[in-house]
């Protein structure tokens, strides 16, 4: 049976910084190592909305205790989502693409998403030779789906492709259409992600009636489990709002959370490690709910250098 980490995903969450942070940690040096205190994981979102500098990953490393995990969202762009056209990294910008109403590049030349994975593996090789990168977090749009025979080859093809592109890291996929895991998909679906070593991403959402998002589905595909808490916030999954925070605000109840425990035990059973990452990122719900099932899962989790309550850690 291997570790559990727990995590959010995210550390500088507007809303949240004020409520979390002890008076004086203020900087971007210090909150991460305040975290780094707490949890030995992180979720990193920023990549997802523009590729990172070098520099951002080599600042993230030098910040974090030894054996301390990030996992990384892949740029919206390697997943199929439209991108800020503004946000485009200079060496982008020269490849065909188009321009949405909205300002969003879509239907980008596939040179163009080529190009984006090696920019996002090249400013990841910090945390690569530092010992701290975890896994490249593929989260698909709801439009990737496997609702017929021809969407599923081409999407199957993609995931193929990204992975050789990321090869060398850690890929965790994470469907948000519940056409890859209903009527009947399931086993099929996973066993595909099993034996390419792709791990599935089990998730926690609002269940609404039209049976649109995923299942609460644990299921061990690699020999990492990974395990993505979005709230349960039904009023605020499809709406348009101001921050992606607005959507996920839910703070879960201590019986949510129990729900999980025995799911998360029969992962980690057979992983060699299992994170539970909590993306929540209203005010600061995540941290919250992050600190108590690291209480319900007790023994399975790793402790901590500085538990809370022991005095503030070393900043510097």
């Amino acid at each position: 049976m291997g570790d559990v980490h727990v995590g959010t995903c995210a550390w500088t969450e507007k809303t949240m910084v004020d409520l979390w942070y002890p008076k004086g940690v203020t900087s971007p040096e210090q909150r991460l190592r305040y975290y780094a205190s707490r949890f030995d994981t992180v979720e990193v979102d920023s990549p997802f909305y523009a590729l990172p500098q070098r520099s951002y990953a080599e600042k993230w490393a030098a910040r974090t205790p030894p054996g301390f995990i990030f996992n990384v969202k892949a740029y919206g762009m390697m997943t199929g989502h439209e991108v800020d056209e503004r946000s485009l990294a200079p060496e982008l910008r020269e490849y065909e693409h188009e321009v949405s109403p909205r300002g969003r590049v879509c239907r980008p030349h596939p040179d163009m998403v080529d190009a984006a994975f090696d920019l996002f593996v090249s400013a990841m090789e910090p945390l690569r030779d530092a010992g701290k990168m975890g896994g490249v977090l593929m989260q698909f749009p709801p439009y990737f789906t496997a609702n017929t025979p021809e969407h599923e080859r081409r999407n199957l093809d993609y995931i193929e492709y990204a992975k050789d592109k990321l090869d060398g890291h850690r890929v965790l996929v994470e469907f948000r259409h519940p056409s890859w895991v209903r009527d009947g998909r399931a086993d099929r679906t996973l066993k595909w992600l099993a034996d390419r070593d792709l791990a599935y991403v089990s998730v926690d959402s609002p269940e609404l009636p039209d049976r649109s998002t995923m299942p609460r589905l644990a299921a061990l595909t690699s020999d990492w489990a990974y395990v993505r808490m979005h709230g349960r916030n039904a009023a605020t999954w499809r709406s348009r709002t101001e921050s992606s925070a607005d959507r996920f605000d839910y703070l879960y109840a201590t019986e949510e959370l129990r729900e999980w425990e025995p799911r998360i035990r029969d992962l980690a059973r057979d992983a060699d490690q299992t994170f539970v990452m909590f993306n929540n990122n209203k005010y600061d719900y995540a941290q919250r709910n992050a600190a108590e099932i690291q209480t319900i899962l007790g023994d399975l989790v790793p402790p901590r250098a500085d538990e809370p309550g022991d005095g503030a850690p070393t900043l510097f």
